[in-house]
């Protein structure tokens, strides 16, 4: 038996009300200044959060990580868009050596959440608001079961794919948590390598368009087609049996 749909807003309403404590009560000293905290809308609202939250990290390192892990969560829990700002916020904060492996483990945590909820409250809504998406990408999924991980790899990979929807359509095509969570954990680390590696050179971009350039793009286009081959071998492999015949019918043919 599903859960009702009315539990969605009310989980999302504690969420967003737990966050909002989180944001609104910062713990107070002599080497901090209070400041307002909200998601960035562009980069130059980026900009003035991450210097302001640097700043504030110097005296509460564990609040600000704890402030950026729940913002974070919640994006990506909700399928909000802006995790680009997130990453690069991330980058901003904490250095891509430690930002890098905190985002791919939240990106991944966060999405494992979005499909729970998805498959605990939103199937028949899926399916009612977007049944062709939900039919190709069933018919996509069947014509690779025998490489099902590495299909799922290439659509984190390929950098046009809608990620909001692979999470909520995911549970409707029973495609297994392990794999859900580890195709989004390891798929989506070029991108975020990118992202929080942009963080440290903040000062200096001026647009997003500066961070995914054609040549960054056809880069992860690249990457997402080799993760397709193990894939195409395994399916050529398992067919060349039904291709070639027994011996013995091969021997009636002839």
């Amino acid at each position: 038996m599903k859960a009702s749909i009315l539990w969605l807003p009310l989980i999302f309403l504690s969420f967003t009300l737990y966050l909002y404590l989180l944001s609104a009560n910062f713990p107070t000293s002599d080497g901090a200044e209070l400041f307002k905290v909200s998601f960035p809308k562009n980069l130059a609202d980026l900009k003035i959060l991450s210097e302001s939250l640097g700043e504030y990290k110097t005296v509460h390192s564990g609040y600000v990580l704890a402030l950026f892990c729940s913002a974070y969560l919640y994006k990506q829990s909700f399928a909000i868009p802006g995790s680009v700002f997130m990453n690069i916020l991330g980058g901003a904060l904490f250095g891509s050596l430690y930002s890098f492996p905190l985002v791919c483990f939240l990106t991944a945590t966060g999405a494992t959440c979005c499909y729970a909820m998805s498959r605990m409250f939103g199937k028949v809504y899926v399916i009612k608001y977007f049944p062709n998406k939900v039919k190709l990408l069933q018919q996509k999924v069947e014509e690779n079961s025998d490489g099902l991980f590495f299909f799922l790899l290439f659509l984190r990979l390929f950098p046009m794919s809608p990620n909001w929807f692979l999470n909520v359509a995911s549970p409707i095509l029973n495609i297994p948590i392990h794999l859900f969570f580890l195709s989004v954990l390891i798929g989506l680390m070029p991108y975020n390598f990118i992202c929080v590696q942009t963080g440290g050179l903040l000062s200096e971009i001026q647009s997003i368009d500066d961070i995914f350039t054609s040549w960054t793009l056809f880069k992860l286009l690249a990457i997402a087609l080799v993760a397709l081959v193990p894939g195409f071998v395994m399916k050529r492999f398992r067919k060349s049996p039904s291709k070639t015949g027994h011996p013995e019918q091969l021997l009636k043919r002839a």
